[in-house]
């Protein structure tokens, strides 16, 4: 059971998220990921390099710090608490956030951990949820600029 549920999990963070290639697109705006990042996230999340320096939002702590999310496997920024759930799908994968895993997080979080981890009880806590899929994908292109 443990090994289908970490393939589960694998396929839902390697394949696409939808048939129809709309979150696959690569085609997100960074420039409108931005507007969007201080408008939906900033409230609980920085984006901070390593030295500190607070390269987006406004220092809040209340989520992970998102410099270096792109390709960064979940759960697993240092000295953050997160859930047990996305510190689990860390490990069993061990695979980094890609765009199509980003955008289908982020429009659900609880759901997405519940069918990557084949776990009707694995919850986020993430509550909030970003509405419209191109915005997350914006987002996910706006903070793939962010990395070492």
């Amino acid at each position: 059971m443990k090994t289908l549920n970490i393939a589960a999990a694998l396929a839902v963070l390697a394949a696409p998220a939808f048939a129809d290639g709309h979150a696959a697109s690569g085609n997100g705006d960074a420039a409108n990921g931005e507007a969007e990042f201080n408008k939906q996230c900033v409230s609980c999340h920085v984006v901070a390099d390593a030295d500190g320096n607070v390269l987006a939002g406004r220092a809040a702590k209340t989520g992970p710090n998102l410099y270096g999310v792109a390709g960064r496997v979940p759960g697993t920024v240092e000295d953050f608490r997160y859930g047990d759930a996305i510190v689990e799908l860390g490990e069993t994968t061990g695979l980094g956030w890609a765009e199509e895993s980003f955008v289908t997080y982020v429009q659900d979080p609880t759901a997405y951990l519940r069918e990557a981890l084949d776990n009707n009880r694995a919850r986020s806590k993430m509550s909030y949820k970003v509405r419209d899929e191109q915005v997350a994908v914006d987002l996910y292109a706006y903070l793939s600029t962010f990395s070492e």
